[in-house]
């Protein structure tokens, strides 16, 4: 995926997690965060980002923060909206006969649903930006949410689905995703029970520029 129009600035401060304020140039603009997870480690005050232009003309602020530059790593997405986008493009490339994203099932909303001749299949979508000597951790801030995903794909695995949880690196030199338990210990507990009922996780390597992600594993 690639974005259309970009800028790059200096990170100043977060106020809060949906917002953050930005010099680009010499002009300090408030600007959307993609990505309601904690980034600690990545909005650092004056660390390089990318910012998006905003298309739509009755918003309040006019850049998106997509991207920010990490010491001793690269460039690391934080859009929160571009796993799913990604995961989308690499499956349209594999040989499923049939893909549909936003799949409802019991009471979650699953990533995507696909078909392969008479098999069905249901994929969870993650991203990733917390790093650790190397190593993807997620997720960086508690997830109820992704403990429920888990625990619903744990119950369709007994009913016949293949069922995957694709973790997207969004950022590169890192292979493997791990739990992070140390932020949400239910989150890495129900991982251990997603394994052993024959959930298939997914690490999925990429190529991060500063307007363009793409999956490369």
């Amino acid at each position: 995926m690639k974005y259309k129009e970009t800028v790059t600035g200096t990170f100043h401060s977060r106020p809060n997690r949906f917002i953050a304020n930005v010099w680009i140039e010499d002009k300090l603009e408030t600007v959307h965060v993609k990505n309601t997870g904690r980034c600690k480690e990545l909005l650092l005050p004056g660390s390089k980002v990318i910012l998006e232009v905003a298309g739509q003309a009755k918003r309040k602020t006019k850049y998106d923060l997509i991207c920010v530059y990490k010491e001793n790593l690269g460039w690391v997405n934080i859009d929160s909206q571009a796993p799913n986008k990604v995961v989308k493009e690499w499956l349209e490339t594999q040989d499923y006969t049939y893909i549909k994203p936003e799949y409802t099932y019991g009471e979650s909303r699953i990533d995507f649903y696909m078909e392969k001749g008479e098999e069905k299949y249901l994929m969870e979508v993650k991203g990733c930006t917390l790093e650790i000597d190397k190593v993807g951790y997620f997720p960086d801030a508690p997830t109820e949410r992704g403990v429920k995903h888990l625990r619903e794909l744990t119950k369709a695995v007994k009913e016949g689905y293949h069922c995957m949880v694709a973790f997207v690196i969004q950022m590169e030199d890192v292979k493997e995703v791990r739990a992070n338990i140390e932020t949400h210990k239910e989150f890495g507990k129900a991982w251990e029970e997603a394994e052993k009922a024959g959930i298939e996780f997914l690490f999925l390597e990429c190529k991060v520029t500063e307007d363009t992600l793409e999956i490369i594993s």
